[in-house]
């Protein structure tokens, strides 16, 4: 295994796959999208706002809790019930809306350009029907590359910014309406158009902003239209929904909604409960029957058969009943498939890493210039694999015999569909009777007929016109991933890892001798090799492959192959959409970190300059600490004085923070008061004296208890520091880092909606007076509230307060200053949190860790520092 990795890395050197990290300096991971020019490797950008799981329990929230019974408790379940059924329907729907234009417009296309050939192969004018084939191809591929230009977001497959979202990382416009309509229509006319893409990829993306938008029953793209539905207004019911719409998506696009619900789970869903995994599991299933009923009824006029699951259909795989000697797999087999993993493995780190490559140079040379020049690169991709196929269709095929079992059919209807399919889509370019031409059976097809010849055809294919089919469609299909046009990889590779797997059938029939082996069986396992050697997937992957062969024996070869596929890849380089996750700077957070981390602690990860906010700020303060810093979340604090009371008697402003903080602060003696108060509503009159005995035995209130001593200490205070005023850089280290109680975290956008709201009171005025906002009312603006920079404050008095006790989370998630970093990577992944207060034992708050804290950049520059003070 060492010596493939030399061979490899000798190989790919240019590719960057497998150098070595240079070391960096922890402050260059802080710059924002830094690139490094000796490996070129960027870092995770800043600029990426987190989705926050984590419910805030403030006052409007719990006063929708105190009108909370059981009976509007499961309305809410059951309303959320029927929006899942209808995420997995409308995403049914979406895909046979593309698989009726694609099936459409291919159809036409080959049709026209292959009456042409039979037509020119007699009159010698070939160019001509190269020529059509041309304009076909250039047109879709140019509409295609238009609907980029609107909608940036929709160029690629979209799994890579899914995946990020649901591992809690917001990716602007990854999820509008707008998005959708560019994807799916772009889709449709980059498969229609011949490119070497599927459309499966997109159709994940899709679900996804299926999920994300029909619950919201709003859009920005459709302003007008909009209804009074107050329910899922929070990341939280939003990501639960995405969840489901990306399942779904997997499922109508191979029909497997098993598979979808585990691609869901496994590729990024940080949070993660059993509610939720039957929702997601209900929603696949309903895009999967969707899609079923709507194909079998418009394909075959059988309307509730359900006989074509999903996008993608493998087939029944059978030996043919004349081949005696014929096994689907046996154990000897296994041998040959490991072989196949590793070799799968190695193909699919080598076309991740060319991939890789052409992505830089894209991203320095294509994206900076005109837009134009993305819609040129998309037609010269379009140009030459067009070329590709017509030259290598028309010359370098072979004909070969028909096998007669292909003709026989079978007595079952889903063999005998799939029969036809498979004899329907041979072409005879050139070719006598009873004979076809292999490469042009292939290459002037649509993908999924070349798979399922591949797949099922009993002819044999030429072990050079397989070599040469998988060598070029390899080459191209790597080009074409990640251009300006929406694109899936799936359906490529596994028509690539089929052509290898068909050639290792050939070769061990011909040339070795073992007759008992079924050629459609290599063909699987090879495509399930190469697609594991790229994207990396082996839960998800299997349960899909499985589920779209409708064969459970294939469960073992299948997942084995995949394992060793994936360990093999992971040697040299990450899979394909970890690699574009990364090109684009995104802080994805992994499963778990790596074991020489628990060796720092949250203290030397956390970020100890904090912006905050007073519990009671003027407006004035508030809007410069808006404007001038990009924060998403700010604490609330006050400050520990030794002479509080001597503040109290100066400043209303100051008294009301320092009231506040006398009333949040929690000890022992007033938790006794509390309960003994309580005690004293029960009649029992044992009670009462028990109350009164223990009341008169307490210690005046006027002495404070120990906590409260602890608070206080040793401090002196700061004169001329007032709540009202914003940080400023003339400060010591000591005004700086003054010691601070924590109070609780409030979001930019909820500031934002008290400033646009106009909820404040003045300073002749009690906070009482304060107006009060409802829950449905900060929720308002949900998901895109407004910019402090665009908004018009000019009718507020900048001397008037804003208490934000009542709309901040006064019990966010915390930890200790030496927990481990694992510990604060389980808690900050699992429960889907954005900020992280890191709080010492007196209450007070030292710092904040946030997403970009726990990457593994971050993480590997503070070991680096901690190795360094050792």
């Amino acid at each position: 295994m060492a010596g493939c990795r030399g061979l490899l890395c000798c190989c790919c050197r240019w590719c960057c796959c497998c150098g070595e990290r240079e070391s960096r300096t922890p402050e260059e991971l802080t710059i924002l999208g830094e690139t490094q020019e000796e490996d070129d490797e960027i870092l995770p950008r800043k600029d990426y706002e987190s989705l926050d799981y984590d419910r805030c329990i403030n006052d409007p929230y719990l006063e929708v809790l105190e009108s909370m019974d059981n009976k509007k408790g499961r309305r809410y379940e059951v309303v959320k019930w029927i929006m899942v059924f209808a995420i997995g329907v409308s995403t049914g729907l979406v895909g046979l809306f593309v698989d009726f234009f694609v099936r459409l417009f291919t159809q036409l296309k080959f049709h026209v350009v292959q009456t042409s050939v039979e037509e020119c192969s007699e009159k010698g004018c070939l160019a001509l029907s190269l020529l059509e084939l041309l304009g076909f191809n250039l047109t879709f591929v140019f509409l295609a590359s238009l609907l980029v230009l609107i909608e940036p977001v929709a160029a690629g497959s979209g799994i890579p910014e899914i995946k990020c979202y649901l591992n809690g990382v917001k990716v602007p416009g990854i999820v509008r309406l707008r998005t959708l309509a560019c994807k799916v229509l772009g889709v449709l006319f980059s498969v229609a158009g011949g490119l070497f893409v599927g459309k499966e990829g997109p159709m994940i993306h899709s679900g996804a902003v299926v999920g994300a938008g029909l619950p919201q029953f709003q859009s920005i793209s459709l302003r007008k239209i909009q209804f009074n539905f107050p329910y899922f207004r929070s990341d939280r019911d939003k990501r639960d929904f995405v969840s489901a719409g990306a399942a779904a998506g997997v499922a109508a696009a191979f029909g497997a909604p098993i598979g979808g619900t585990l691609f869901s789970l496994e590729e990024g869903s940080s949070f993660w409960n059993q509610g939720l995994t039957w929702k997601v599991l209900f929603c696949s299933m309903s895009a999967t029957f969707t899609l079923n009923f709507f194909r079998s009824g418009i394909q075959f006029g059988s309307w509730g058969s359900f006989q074509l699951p999903g996008l993608l259909n493998f087939g029944e795989f059978k030996c043919s009943d004349s081949d005696k000697k014929c096994h689907l797999w046996t154990a000897v087999d296994l041998g040959f498939f490991i072989v196949m993993g590793v070799i799968g493995g190695l193909l699919g780190a080598t076309f991740n890493c060319l991939n890789k490559r052409l992505a830089k140079y894209r991203m320095r040379n294509v994206h900076p210039k005109p837009k134009l020049v993305r819609v040129l690169e998309s037609l010269l991709v379009s140009l030459m694999t067009t070329v590709v196929v017509f030259v290598a269709s028309m010359i370098l095929g072979e004909c070969r015999q028909i096998s007669s079992a292909s003709q026989s059919g079978n007595d079952s209807f889903q063999p005998q569909v799939i029969s036809e399919d498979v004899n329907a889509s041979i072409k005879t370019f050139f070719c006598p009777n009873e004979t076809y031409n292999d490469m042009a059976t292939l290459f002037f097809n649509p993908q999924e007929s070349a798979i399922l010849q591949l797949f099922h055809q009993d002819g044999t294919f030429s072990p050079i016109t397989l070599a040469l089919f998988f060598t070029l469609y390899f080459l191209l299909s790597c080009w074409t991933y990640g251009m300006s046009v929406p694109s899936g990889l799936f359906v490529p590779s596994l028509l690539c890892g089929a052509a290898f797997g068909r050639l290792v059938a050939n070769i061990l029939k011909s040339y070795i001798g073992l007759g008992h082996i079924y050629s459609g069986t290599f063909a699987l396992i090879g495509a399930a090799a190469f697609l594991g050697g790229v994207v990396r997937m082996t839960i998800s992957l299997t349960v899909i492959l499985i589920e779209s062969t409708n064969e459970i024996t294939y469960g073992l070869p299948i997942m084995i192959t995949l394992m060793v596929a994936k360990w093999t890849g992971d040697l040299f380089n990450k899979g394909i959409y970890d690699i574009h996750v990364g090109l684009r700077g995104v802080p994805l957070l992994e499963w778990e970190t790596e074991v020489e981390m628990d060796k720092l602690r949250a203290s030397d990860i956390m970020e100890p300059n904090l912006t905050y906010v007073y519990p009671h700020t003027r407006i004035q303060s508030l809007v410069s600490i808006l404007r001038t810093t990009v924060h998403h979340a700010f604490p609330v604090v006050t400050e520990n004085r030794g002479n509080e009371k001597e503040f109290m008697k100066g400043n209303q402003l100051i008294s009301n923070n320092i009231k506040f903080k006398k009333s949040s602060i929690l000890t022992r003696a007033g938790e006794q008061r509390k309960r003994s108060q309580s005690m004293k509503s029960y009649p029992s009159s044992e009670l009462r004296n028990m109350c009164d005995e223990h009341i008169a035995t307490e210690e005046p209130a006027e002495k404070e208890d120990l906590l409260q001593q602890m608070l206080e200490r040793r401090y002196t205070p700061y004169p001329n520091l007032y709540p009202d005023q914003s940080p400023s850089e003339d400060w010591t280290m000591e005004e700086r880092f003054r010691p601070l109680t924590f109070h609780g975290l409030i979001l930019r956008s909820q500031l934002v909606t008290l400033l646009v709201r106009g909820v404040c009171y003045s300073e002749s005025q009690s906070s009482a007076s304060q107006p009060r906002l409802s829950y449905a009312e900060m929720a308002e603006d949900y998901p895109r509230y407004p910019d402090i920079h665009d908004l018009d404050l000019t009718l507020l008095n900048p001397r008037m307060i804003v208490d934000v006790t009542p709309y901040m989370n006064p019990s966010p998630f915390t930890v200790s200053p030496n927990t481990h970093v694992s510990q604060v990577f389980n808690l900050f992944r699992t429960m889907g949190l954005r900020h992280l207060p890191v709080v010492n034992a007196v209450g007070e708050i030292v710092g904040i860790i946030t997403r970009h804290n726990l990457t593994y950049e971050f993480l590997q520059g503070r070991l680096r520092q901690h190795y360094q003070t050792i």
